[in-house]
């Protein structure tokens, strides 16, 4: 359960990182102005959600499942994985925290083809989201390749832990979707009360990552160099 636990805030801290957080907020206001109706506007914002959820799973699942199925690799990760979780959680640690910064994604989605998405209703809107999700972000990225990916290798799970993580990344985005559906919030608003909250979520977790990983090469590193 903590494990599942662990993977569902993965997504939701990637969610709400700086860059997804500002392409979800503004792809589901620009879906929720292609209909009319409040109800077929959320259903915009949870086809989109999907979409992001269905991309991270896939992805996932897809470099889990190639990674078991060579012999000698799925055995060094899995007899060695607790020797390489300490310097990858100090790795992910720093990056939360701000200091290490890695280099940005150039790939982006055209204009032309948001707006021909956006006019195909909950089918182009989870196309949409799938797509918005394969741009990763220096955060997000470290969040699902050097955190998500580690997890899921040590348990073995190629499915749960991915769909717990893909979950999370939709919850944020349903919330959202839901606040502008109802019209309790104006979109500035919404984006400043979320990145207040993501910048103290993304430090708490800075600390306990760099936390665990002094632990890891305390308990397994640190004696094979002695």
């Amino acid at each position: 359960m903590l494990i599942l636990s662990s993977a569902l805030w993965f997504g939701v801290l990637t969610s709400i990182s700086p860059c997804p957080l500002a392409t979800n907020v503004a792809a589901v206001s620009f879906l929720s102005k292609q209909v009319d109706k409040p109800s077929k506007s959320l259903m915009m914002g949870a086809a989109y959600s999907l979409g992001r959820m269905l991309s991270y799973i896939l992805l996932a699942a897809l470099l889990l499942h190639s990674a078991m199925s060579a012999p000698k690799l799925s055995n060094f990760l899995q007899t060695q994985m607790n020797m390489l979780l300490g310097p990858v959680l100090l790795f992910v640690g720093a990056c939360l925290l701000g200091w290490i910064r890695l280099p940005s994604s150039k790939w982006s989605i055209s204009n032309q083809l948001q707006q021909k998405l956006a006019k195909k209703g909950q089918l182009g809107a989870l196309a949409l989201g799938a797509l918005f999700a394969l741009s990763f972000c220096p955060t997000s990225a470290a969040l699902f390749f050097a955190s998500l990916l580690p997890l899921a290798v040590a348990q073995q799970s190629s499915f749960w832990i991915p769909a717990a993580y893909g979950i999370g990344t939709a919850m944020p985005v349903l919330l959202v979707s839901l606040l502008l559906a109802v019209g309790t919030v104006q979109i500035g608003s919404l984006f400043n009360k979320i990145t207040v909250i993501e910048r103290f979520a993304r430090m708490l977790s800075g600390i306990i990552f760099i936390a665990a990983g002094i632990y890891y090469c305390w308990f397994y590193l640190i004696p094979l160099l002695e």
